[in-house]
Order: structure tokens, then C-alpha cells, then sequence
């Protein structure tokens, strides 16, 4: 008996931020031309995670959150 391999993908971690920060776009908490820092409010305790996770990407905190919703892939550089 041979064993199929289901190749599945991981979506990184940052996705996951990304579309928690449009649900709050979307339900006007925030609006697209805000800063990041405005959802550091929101995130509470996971914050210092999350502000790690944006600048390990060249986010600034005073960069629009339209920013961080427009990228389309998170893959890391090697």
C-alpha cells in the first residue's frame, strides 16, 4: 500500500492579523486611513506580539492600516 502525501498549507500567522484588522475596518471600529497603532488598544496583551510580527515586516506604527490590509502574500524573505 502506497501513502498519498496531501500537501497543505500553513497560512502565516500574519493572515490571520490581517483579516482580525479588517473585521475591524469592516465594523467601522477603525477606519482604513487610521494608524496601525490604533489597534494596539484592541489586541491588549498579544500586542507586543503582533507590533514584533509588523516591524519584523517594515511596518512603522504610524503607517495607514490600508497599508497592512493590502498585502497579498506574507511569505518571508530567506
Amino acid at each position: 500500500m502506497s501513502k498519498t502525501m496531501i500537501n497543505q498549507t500553513v497560512a502565516h500567522p500574519m493572515v490571520k492579523f490581517q483579516r482580525q484588522v479588517k473585521s475591524l475596518v469592516k465594523r467601522q471600529v477603525v477606519q482604513p486611513t487610521d494608524s496601525i497603532w490604533k489597534v494596539a488598544f484592541l489586541f491588549g496583551d498579544e500586542w507586543s506580539h503582533w507590533r514584533k510580527e509588523m516591524e519584523d515586516f517594515d511596518f512603522s506604527m504610524h503607517d495607514p492600516i490600508e497599508d497592512l490590509l493590502a498585502v497579498e502574500s506574507w511569505e518571508e524573505e530567506e
